[in-house]
Formats: C-alpha cells, sequence, structure tokens
C-alpha cells in the first residue's frame, strides 16, 4: 500500500516521503496513530501545498534571523563588574547575564543560544557567538568594565 508519510517513521522515511508498505502495517499501525496517510491524488496535493506553505515560512524566519545577526553583530556591550586586583571579577559574567544585557538594549536572545566556553572572569574585550538560526550565528562585541 502506498503512503504519504505524516511524521518521521524511523527505519521508514521522513515526514512527506511516500513509501510502500505492507498493508497490515499500513491499516493496524501507520494510519491508526495518525503517521501516515493514503497516498490518493488529493492528499497527494494537499501534501505539496503544506510543503510549500512551510519552505515559505522558514525561509521567513531565516530572513528574519538574518536581521537579527546583523542587528547584534553591529552592536557592542559594555558590562560593568566588580573587579579587584590584576582585573579579576568578583563573580563572573554568564550567558545569563549578557542575555538580560541584550534584553534591555531590545533583543531577547534565549541564553542556551549564547556560546560561551566559559564564564568571563576578567575585565577586558571579549567576541561572544550567537547562535540565532541553525545556520545564522552572530558575533557580539562585549568590553567588561570595572563598577
Amino acid at each position: 500500500m502506498k503512503l504519504i508519510l505524516k511524521e518521521d517513521v524511523k527505519n521508514l522515511g521522513k515526514m512527506g516521503d511516500i513509501v510502500n508498505v505492507a498493508d497490515g502495517y499500513a491499516k493496524n499501525f501507520l494510519v491508526p496513530k495518525k503517521l501516515a496517510l493514503e497516498a490518493i491524488t488529493e492528499n497527494i496535493k494537499a501534501l505539496e501545498h503544506q510543503k510549500k506553505v512551510i519552505q515559505e515560512k522558514a525561509k521567513k524566519i531565516k530572513n528574519a534571523s538574518k536581521d537579527l545577526a546583523e542587528r547584534i553583530t553591529a552592536m557592542s556591550l559594555s558590562l560593568k563588574a566588580k573587579a579587584g586586583e590584576e582585573e579579576k571579577l568578583f563573580g563572573s559574567i554568564t550567558s545569563m547575564d549578557i542575555a538580560e544585557a541584550l534584553k534591555s538594549e531590545g533583543i531577547e536572545i534565549d541564553r542556551k543560544k549564547i556560546l560561551l566556553d566559559e564564564p568571563i572572569k576578567r575585565l577586558g574585550s571579549y567576541t561572544v557567538s550567537i547562535k540565532i538560526h541553525s545556520e545564522i550565528t552572530a558575533q557580539l562585541n562585549i568590553t567588561v568594565v570595572p563598577e
């Protein structure tokens, strides 16, 4: 029986694939669990339409991510922290602190998307990567100054 997969099915195919499976597997498992539809012309046309809509939506998200990346790359943040001798900080600057500073600038980024190898523990200038989209990463310049 020919089916269109509505979701990824392990060892069978990805969402949108048209696959040939045994009648029993289709009728007893895939169709009742709404993992697949019968591959009739109506369903194939609907799937093609959905693919177009999803592609357009993904394109809009990617363009918005590019714009956000450009804004972030153009900006420079200055964070104040208490520092002691030899420019060491009392505490550290973490991704959460950077996310809050960006929020105060009008840009909301999840702190998990801020790629900081380890917390910043000294005064100075740093470049931090921020993963905005699966394909787009922005570089943010941060300067840590004493309070």
